[in-house]
């Protein structure tokens, strides 16, 4: 059988599944490939998704998906994990990393190995893949989001829930994570280049604490009694947002836009604790992150970054089949 690109082969096929993910056209395989995939927590809707695409691609493609992580985001206990993955030798690893800098050096260990990487939802290093510059040149892609454009996004749904006008400000993990910060520079400008009357007040850090995240929200509006608004840059950033604005009796006058749409998000935005969800695709990133590693193993070229889509939701659409196959799995 003649050999074509699966990249192009996917790209080509329509998104029909209920995740939003295509059939893949099966190769033929000597041996059974083993791909591994180390999500950034295992406990958490985004990358239970993830877990669901990366299996619809495996199946498809007739390759073992290996998943293991642990239970918090935190590279002191993703490490150890990563290290006993790499015992077990599989053919590609797909990694969420916990840190940008922290997981390049094990990463490095997997790759003298052998082992290809492909990070998934986190970027590390300062360089770019396959090139040979930077600090982290080795891992073949990275497949995510485009935060940036994702914080551009929360940006726009915040100020056209407050009237263009206010203070508002970021509730945010720990700086050093690619992704939030990412989303969190994104805000930031698209509030400076095209909101100039909404006041962007100093990021609260809540060390992915739902219960910090809430406590900070109260001391951010008992210094600022005119508060509008707040952007939780992660799932617990802004459910602990949409808890501090409860205990503070603003609901519905501080506005929460949230990152990602578990079904805890959903529950919140019926209720009317958060107003708007930024709804990444990860189904979309573990399906391609499998597609991009079989295809590197059999063969073809694969591109350095490949980018998925964001679905915006609201009490408007929540209940809409089309935007319901977007809610993550949990």
């Amino acid at each position: 059988m003649e050999r074509r690109s699966i990249l192009k082969a996917v790209a080509a096929a329509a998104l029909v599944t209920t995740m939003g993910v295509a059939a893949v056209p099966s190769y033929a395989q000597d041996t059974k490939l083993t791909i591994a995939l180390i999500p950034g927590l295992t406990t958490d809707g985004f990358y239970i998704t993830m877990r669901k695409g990366a299996q619809a691609a495996a199946d498809a493609l007739g390759v073992e998906l290996v998943f293991q992580g642990a239970p918090e985001f935190n590279p002191v206990v993703q490490v150890p994990v990563l290290d006993a993955m790499i015992a077990r030798a599989p053919d590609a690893i797909l990694i969420a990393p916990t840190d940008t800098t922290q997981l390049i050096e094990p990463l490095r260990k997997a790759n003298d190995a052998g082992i290809p990487v492909i990070t998934v939802d986190t970027f590390i290093g300062t360089g770019s893949y396959q090139t040979g510059a930077g600090d982290a040149d080795f891992p073949l892609a990275y497949i995510a989001s485009d935060n940036v454009l994702g914080g551009r996004i929360a940006a726009r749904a915040l100020a056209n829930a407050i009237g263009g006008e206010g203070k508002v400000f970021v509730s945010n993990v720990n700086p050093g994570i690619s992704t939030t910060d990412q989303r969190e520079e994104g805000f930031k400008l698209e509030m400076s280049e095209n909101f100039p009357n909404v006041e962007v007040l100093e990021t609260q850090f809540n060390e992915n604490d739902a219960n910090n995240a809430a406590s900070q929200l109260q001391a951010v509006f008992a210094r600022n009694a005119d508060l509008k608004g707040v952007f939780g840059a992660n799932l617990f950033s802004a459910l602990g947002s949409a808890n501090g604005v409860q205990q503070a009796g603003q609901t519905g006058a501080i506005k929460v836009v949230a990152f990602d749409a578990p079904v805890s998000i959903v529950d919140n935005i019926n209720t009317g604790l958060v107003d708007v969800a930024i709804a990444q695709h990860p189904a979309e990133i573990g399906y391609y992150g499998v597609v991009s590693a079989y295809a590197h193993l059999t063969g073809q070229s694969i591109p350095v970054s490949i980018g998925t889509g964001f679905t915006i939701m609201d009490k408007s659409n929540i209940a809409d089949p089309e935007i319901a196959k977007y809610l993550y799995n949990e």
